[in-house]
């Protein structure tokens, strides 16, 4: 006998009106289970597109031991222990603290740069990993996510359905994967962040789209901050741009303040989120880095601890600047000097 479909059961926590569906149609809320759920007669849900690429789960590899940074290069507070500090910094940059973060940003886009250009199939993720720890040396830097709260490696390679956080290991990239290289330097005392997503070999046209759309997002979310403004305009264009083309925004993770401290108290959603009213400061530096997904937003992690991953197993991507607030809006300050974006 053929196994019968399961119904759909909504969660106990129901989204918000302009939230996505808990259902996984990839529409807002209001918009699809709303009425239903508070007693009006139920309406199909809108069916996942039979279009998107078929979900194949990525298996992890073997992570390879831990690399060492030489001692004459500078550490964060927590290289040794894990543990970030809690101490307040100021979060508005000027003179030698802007010079210093700009100096940060510029390596971090050399890294990205670097590691970029080794995408291709039959690279694995760790070897990606090896290059990116030697680029940081090379210039200086100390790879900020090496240990950060025991995070075992010098970069995150996401890759496919992988939201974020992802550890290089010895999985070989395949002909038609996606894949999030996120890079962070720790230089001068300061730390660079960014991270974009890269083709592998012939990939599909849905995938392909999603990692245009996503980088249309990120641009969209820097040009939305502006001083005055609050937090909550980065995120509402980015969704509804998101949502003009069918796809989800992830909400657990999102963009944050940055400088002498790894993150912030500075949160940065990339969905409307009508709460987040501080207003936008100039001297401010933050990242806005968009995940973007074929499916649903929902996440689960893995039994890692770090590795997050969509709950549907679709697709996803993400691009990320680090960003200076100025009185005339957002400078980018990951890329290289002279470079446009």
């Amino acid at each position: 006998m053929e196994n019968q479909p399961q119904p759909l059961v909504p969660p106990q926590r129901l989204p918000r009106p302009n939230e996505h569906c808990w259902c996984g149609s990839g529409k807002k809320y209001k918009r699809c289970h709303q009425s239903a759920d508070q007693g009006a007669p139920r309406l199909a849900a809108a069916p996942v597109t039979a279009k998107r690429p078929p979900a194949r789960p990525i298996k992890a590899g073997r992570v390879s031991p831990r690399r060492t940074v030489p001692p004459h290069i500078p550490r964060p507070e927590y290289a040794l222990s894990g543990r970030p500090g809690d101490k307040a910094v100021d979060e508005i940059m000027t003179g030698d603290r802007l010079e210093r973060m700009r100096r940060a940003c510029h390596a971090a886009a050399q890294v990205l740069r670097t590691v970029g250009a080794m995408v291709r199939p039959g690279v694995t993720t760790d070897e990606i990993d090896a290059v990116a720890h030697e680029e940081y040396i090379r210039l200086g830097g100390f790879p900020s996510t090496l240990n950060y709260h025991g995070f075992p490696k010098s970069l995150c390679t996401s890759v496919n359905e992988v939201i974020c956080h992802g550890i290089p290991d010895d999985r070989p990239l395949e002909d038609g994967d996606i894949i999030n290289l996120d890079v962070t330097i720790y230089l001068e005392g300061m730390h660079g962040d960014c991270s974009a997503t890269y083709l592998v070999g012939h990939v599909e046209e849905q995938s392909r789209r999603l990692v245009q759309v996503t980088h249309e997002c990120m641009m969209l979310g820097i040009a939305a901050a502006k001083p005055g403004r609050p937090v909550s305009d980065i995120g509402r264009v980015i969704e509804a741009h998101a949502d003009k083309h069918g796809y989800g925004v992830v909400r657990a993770y999102c963009g944050h303040g940055i400088g002498e401290r790894f993150h912030t108290s500075l949160q940065v959603p990339h969905y409307f989120e009508p709460s987040s009213h501080r207003r936008l400061v100039p001297g401010m530096t933050f990242t806005i880095e968009p995940m973007v997904t074929l499916g649903t937003w929902d996440h689960r992690i893995w039994g890692d601890g770090w590795t997050a991953v969509t709950a549907d197993l679709q697709r996803t991507a993400q691009f990320e600047h680090t960003v200076l607030l100025t009185e005339r809006g957002a400078e980018i300050l990951t890329v290289l000097p002279g470079e446009k974006p």
